[in-house]
């Protein structure tokens, strides 16, 4: 077996983003690392949109993420930690749109490992030096500077390591021109090593150090270290230094310099030889709240503005701290902190020079936001350490006095826009319809928990729409003048007429247009400068700026059946199989060609492409004719009208369009010419039409749906592209270089057309029935449009009905109280007198989360969605502190095989160790059409249910360390057997016939046998390695494919003999008896293929995503990567694609120089297994490198492209 892994939409989460001005152009971007790619963001200000510049994939994994700008310079660069063991200096190329990577810098082992730097990063703010970190001990210092010709240098590194301790965080202290300092949270463990009592861990120190970098003797010392609070986890970094402006010159100081150590519940201001500030983290007032837990800041900013700055920091609750520092030059004065607003958590808070304030999400959708104000006139209560004893800090072991403030909805900040994130996905389905796939995943943490649908296709933003009096069969839209910036007609074909409209502030009929209404249009075109033209079955009217019209008829008894146009070129096809040229001259006067050219079959379609740029004409002509013939045709001066080359096809033609597009695959530096054919069994043709001397090469065939297919030529973003409608529509355009054809996710077009308006820039007017519509398509990188339903907790499993369209959701949070324990809260305190602020109880939750409680508490429900309408049917709440874990529709033999569903629960669970006051088996019933739950009964087990499955007709349960089979009884589940040999806990269960494979959660997947003779459930094989289960299938009787948490999917078979064997045993005897091998199971499975995906996959399922296509294996990952693993059938199949990757692993692609076999193979060497991401960076490759690695292969550059597209489009769809 051999498999082909290719990544449908990738992870995205966003683990760190910087900001700089990496173009070097005076506008800032956000860079961000998405943990095995690099993405460059660029917001544009006016839209308030944020745009992708550049994607990479990195072939590793991304630590951490760092900007730096040298002294004096306009452009920053960028800083990768990674688990390469090697430091990676890159520079954003604008010319080239690429990363180039100046420096590379080798420093330890590969691996994410404690002691290999590369975890944290922090970089002087003069640039002069950054600092690299490990978890523990080792601390690198690289020295940056320029050569005499201007260009980055970096030193070898200075060791900055202390034995024995823990860095908790690092960053750059503010200095000016001194020498470079870094502080550092440490914590030192070698005395609580060497302590059997136990006594120094309860006295171990959590210190505050400086290291400073001596420029002059060119070593790192240990220049200050000091206690600080026990509980601080992060370093912010605050201006200092001095700046010389004006004439006479002055002197201004720019800050203290030092850092904010933030603590849990309050933030200490340090710096050497300072006194120290301390104020509390204001707290929200909420009677219900949990008071024993402390509140932590997880992100932080500080913003420089001109004279001032200030800083802003998030608790893991999501709430915006304003911290500002008064001070007199370098001696501060009080430390102050106030609440500003409420976001989601954040990974990083990214705050830009023009007012906005990105957060890339932990969880969820990430936001863009504009500052409307900074927080200063608003009636918010700001906490100042001036106010505190000796500044907060006389007493610096006992907590300050708590503070408060209200949570509100936002003020200070305005959503601009969102970028919409995956992670985490926790559960996932596929459901294969005849026309596309459709993903049901189950994400988020939380209220902000969302159950998303996912369809192939480009979002659309419909702008409007607008009923018409009849259907028309056509549309175009034209430009008055060749100048205009926008559209100013609609032009409307109907079976019997023609109907012009303007397009303004309103649309409306024109009356004195110019053009023919008493007959349909065939095409419409704006000609010249300023005229424009009508092609109709009986001529072609040529209508003057001046309103004057030309008019060309058809010779008597002949009509138009076919016309092509361009702003110089007209091109008609008569009934009698003839074709007709025009071409416009100097004077704007439209001038047939002397001779006509019979074709020998009925013309059905004609394209002639774009006129190039400086030039009178374009080239050819494409004619596709009735005996299922494409001809090229030149329209060049010398060989006007005579036929170039001929390309059969399988159905007659239906439309053809010529477009220039770019598509660096094929050329880097210019446009290539291609020729669509749509047929009439509807299936697209694609094929390069070579500009020299009109030979058609490089055919790509795609099936876009049961209609005759009908091409429009359009602007996609200012970039030509090509609109294909069938049974679904599919836009044609360039993405990044490279050519996508991807189906929008909107209802079937009869006719389109690309339009530009002031309300509908860079848009499209299609025509579906009597219905016009505007609409367009914002974001071309994404290409599954999301249906998003908001969810009460987080989702844990979610099983659908075999017998109608619902989805059965099991939900839970820990921490977290249900609305009952709420109320009954509530109760008690009004009873005792105690003031309720209601308000506060009744925040939405979706915004500021649900109230915190203590340990053991657990909010739970069970969801029925409808995915059709993507709504909630029904929600049933769990009561007695009861969460849900597992779920399955079973159906029970003993009631006629009735369905029921069976939601496993635990009651009062803590989580570390795992433990429940008691497990049970809740039977709910389906009634009125499964939008209803009756509850039959609850079974009590003596540990939590992590896994169910329906099994011949009774229930399959992992409980704990048990795999139990229940039947059903009148009052409560039976059980009727029994095996308690598994290690951990089954948490995966799957089954065919009488055989079982359960996964163990850390000892991969155990094969199990039932024996009904013996009612015996007998484990007879198992895997040679331990494996921490996430997810598994079964693919066949004797094969399954599964994934553990460190992001691995493996391929494990059982012999047949053995397979065999087992199953000739009535009674299990023998597998009793069998002598145990490796402290297991009697016999072993062999792992087939192993592949690192470097994302938890929490789902795998084994489907057809092309109607008629093989099966392939989809997965899902946790931080939103959405894959497949495609079975290699032929043996040319195979040898193609791993010599490509074996070349392509040759060309070091990765940015943060990780070798590619080491990474695929992070814990076990990747065996039968070819990394298709990898494989397709061919296109992106230089045209030279292309042409060697297609000789290697004996192939040649098209050939090897059109097979990886074809491996594509073949198995996924996309």
């Amino acid at each position: 077996m051999h498999l082909y892994n290719l990544t449908l939409e990738h992870a995205s989460s966003i683990p760190s983003a910087v900001v700089g001005n990496f173009s070097g152009n005076r506008q800032q971007e956000i860079l961000i690392s998405r943990g095995t790619r690099l993405q460059l963001l660029r917001p544009d200000p006016a839209l308030g949109k944020l745009s992708t510049v550049l994607v990479h994939d990195v072939f590793g994994s991304i630590r951490s993420l760092a900007a730096f700008r040298l002294t004096g310079g306009t452009k920053d660069y960028a800083i990768l930690g990674s688990d390469s063991g090697r430091i990676v200096i890159l520079e954003y190329d604008a010319k080239q749109n690429t990363f180039v990577k100046l420096y590379q810098e080798t420093y330890g082992k590969t691996g994410a490992r404690r002691i290999v730097p590369g975890q944290m990063l922090a970089t002087d703010p003069k640039g002069r030096s950054l600092m690299v970190s490990a978890m523990e001990k080792a601390k690198l210092v690289y020295v940056l500077n320029r050569d005499a010709a201007a260009n980055l240098t970096i030193s070898s590194p200075l060791e900055a390591h202390k034995p024995s301790a823990i860095i908790h965080h690092i960053v750059g202290v503010d200095v000016g021109f001194e020498n470079p300092l870094y502080a550092a949270l440490e914590v030192d463990y070698a005395e609580a090593d060497n302590d059997p009592t136990g006594e120094a861990y309860t006295n171990t120190e959590k210190m505050l150090t400086f290291y400073e970098l001596d420029l002059g003797l060119n070593h790192v010392v240990r220049k200050w270290s000091e206690p600080t609070d026990p509980r601080a986890n992060l370093l912010v970094q605050v201006p200092g230094g001095q700046t010389t402006s004006g004439d006479p010159p002055v002197v201004r100081i720019d800050g203290p310099s030092g850092v904010l150590v933030c603590c849990e519940d309050h933030i200490i201001y340090r710096h050497m030889d300072q006194p120290q500030h301390r104020v509390p983290i204001p707290r929200r007032q909420n009677p219900l709240e949990d008071h024993s837990r402390g509140i932590l800041i997880i992100s932080a900013v500080m913003h420089r503005m001109k004279g001032a700055f200030f800083f802003l920091l998030q608790s893991e609750q999501g709430d915006l701290y304003k911290v500002t520092l008064e001070h007199h030059d370098e001696d501060v004065v009080a430390l102050k902190i106030k609440y500003f607003d409420t976001v989601s958590p954040a990974t990083n808070l990214c705050i830009l020079k023009s007012g906005h304030l990105f957060i890339p999400s932990e969880f969820g959708n990430h936001h863009f936001y504009q500052f409307q104000k900074l927080g200063d006139d608003d009636k918010e209560a700001e906490y100042s350490s001036a106010d505190y004893p000796g500044n907060g800090m006389r007493n610096p072991s006992q907590p300050l006095p708590a503070a408060y403030f209200r949570p509100r909805p936002l003020d200070n900040l305005v959503l601009l826009d969102e970028l919409e994130s995956l992670d985490p996905i926790l559960a996932a389905r596929v459901q294969n319809l005849p026309d596309a796939s459709l993903f049901y995943t189950a994400c988020g943490k939380g209220a902000k928990s969302t159950f998303r649908t996912l369809r192939h296709g480009l979002e659309v933003e419909e702008n409007g729409n607008s009923d018409l009096p009849s259907i028309p069969n056509a549309v175009w839209t034209l430009k008055l003048t060749e100048n205009d910036q926008y559209d100013s007609y609609i032009v409307l074909s109907f079976v019997n007429g023609t109907l012009v409209l303007s397009f303004g502030e309103e649309i409306e009929e024109i009356p004195n247009s110019g053009f023919l209404s008493s007959e349909p249009t065939l095409a419409a075109q704006q000609l010249g400068q300023d005229a424009i033209l009508q092609v109709h079955p009986r001529g072609i009217r040529h209508v003057l700026s001046d309103k004057r019209v030309n008019e060309w008829r058809a010779p008597p008894g002949l009509t138009i059946v076919a016309a092509t146009t361009n702003k110089r070129q007209v091109v008609v096809a008569l009934s009698t199989a003839e074709l007709v040229y025009f071409e416009l001259d100097v004077e704007g006067q439209l001038n047939e060609y002397q001779d006509r050219k019979a074709m020998g079959s009925t013309v059905l379609a004609l394209s002639v492409g774009e006129v190039p740029e400086g030039l009178q004409r374009f080239k050819y002509l494409a004619v596709g004719c009735e005996d299922q013939t494409v001809r090229i045709i030149s329209l060049d001066p010398d060989s006007t009208l005579e036929m170039i080359s001929l390309q059969a096809v399988t159905a007659p033609p239906s439309s053809i369009s010529i477009a220039d597009m770019l598509d660096s695959s094929i050329d880097k530096h210019r446009p290539t010419t291609f020729v669509n054919i749509g047929l009439q069994n509807g299936v697209l043709l694609r094929t390069v039409l070579d500009p020299t001397n009109g030979k058609l090469a490089d055919t790509r065939t795609r099936f876009l749906g049961n209609r005759p297919v009908r091409l429009v030529r359009t602007l996609v973003h200012g970039s030509p592209g090509v609109l294909a409608l069938s049974s679904r529509s599919w836009l044609n355009y360039t993405y990044q270089g490279l050519v996508h054809f991807t189906p929008l996710a909107y209802d079937r077009l009869d006719g389109a057309s690309s339009v530009n308006a002031d309300l509908c820039p860079d848009g499209f007017i299609g025509i579906a029935g009597n219905t016009l519509r505007i609409f367009q398509v914002p974001r071309l990188g994404n290409k599954l449009k999301q249906e998003i339903l908001p969810l009460s907790y987080t989702p844990r499993k979610f099983v659908s009905h075999p017998q109608n369209s619902y989805f059965y959701l099991i939900e839970s949070d820990h921490r977290t109280m249900s609305p009952s324990a709420i109320a009954e809260r509530v109760k008690i305190m009004e009873m005792s007198n105690e003031k309720v602020d209601r308000e506060m109880l009744e925040l939405d939750p979706q915004t500021f989360g649900h109230i915190k409680a203590p340990a053991g508490v657990w909010a739970s429900c069970i969801r029925i969605v409808d995915p059709v309408n993507s709504k909630t049917v029904a929600v049933y709440e769990l009561d007695n502190n009861e969460a849900a874990f597992s779920v399955a529709v079973v159906p029970f033999s003993a009631r006629s095989g009735e369905l029921l569903l069976v939601v496993g629960t635990a009651s009062n669970t803590q989580l570390a160790p795992r433990t429940c006051s008691s497990g049970y088996l809740r039977v709910y019933a389906f009634t009125e059409g499964g939008s209803a739950l009756e509850l039959l009964h609850k079974t009590e087990t003596d540990d939590v249910p992590m896994s169910l499955l329906g099994f011949q007709g009774r229930l399959l349960a992992g409980i704990g360390k048990a795999l139990r089979l229940y039947d059903i009884g009148k009052k409560k589940l039976l059980r009727k057997a029994e095996n308690r040999q598994f290690a951990t806990a089954v948490v995966t269960l799957n089954t065919q016939g009488s055989r079982i494979l359960a996964g163990d959660l850390n000892q991969s997947i155990y094969y199990v046998t039932y024996k009904a003779p013996e009612n015996r459930l007998l484990i007879f094989a198992d895997d040679s390695s331990a494996r921490w289960t996430t997810a598994a299938v079964m693919l066949d009787y004797n094969t399954v494919a599964a994934s553990d948490k460190f992001g691995n999917v493996y391929v494990n078979r059982l012999d047949e003999s053995v397979s065999k064997q087992v199953d000739d045993d009535p009674t299990g005897a023998g597998i009793l008896h069998e002598k145990s091998v490796l402290m297991g199971a009697p016999h072993k499975t062999k792992m087939l293929c192993h592949f690192h995906v470097g994302d938890i996959i929490t789902s795998i399922e084994r489907v057809a995503l092309v109607a008629g296509g093989r099966e392939v294996l989809v997965y899902f990952g946790l931080h939103g990567t959405i894959g497949i693993l495609v079975p290699l059938v032929s043996k040319d199949d195979v040898d193609f694609i791993s010599t490509l990757e074996q070349h392509m692993r040759t060309e070091n692609l990765s940015l943060v120089g990780r070798d590619h076999l080491s990474w695929r193979g992070y814990y076990t060497p990747v065996k039968a297994t070819v990394d298709g991401d990898l494989c397709e960076y061919f296109a992106k490759l230089p045209a030279q490198k292309q042409i060697a690695i297609a000789g290697e292969l004996d192939r040649s550059v098209g050939d090897v492209l059109k097979k990886l597209e074809s491996l594509r489009v073949t198995a996924s769809g996309f």
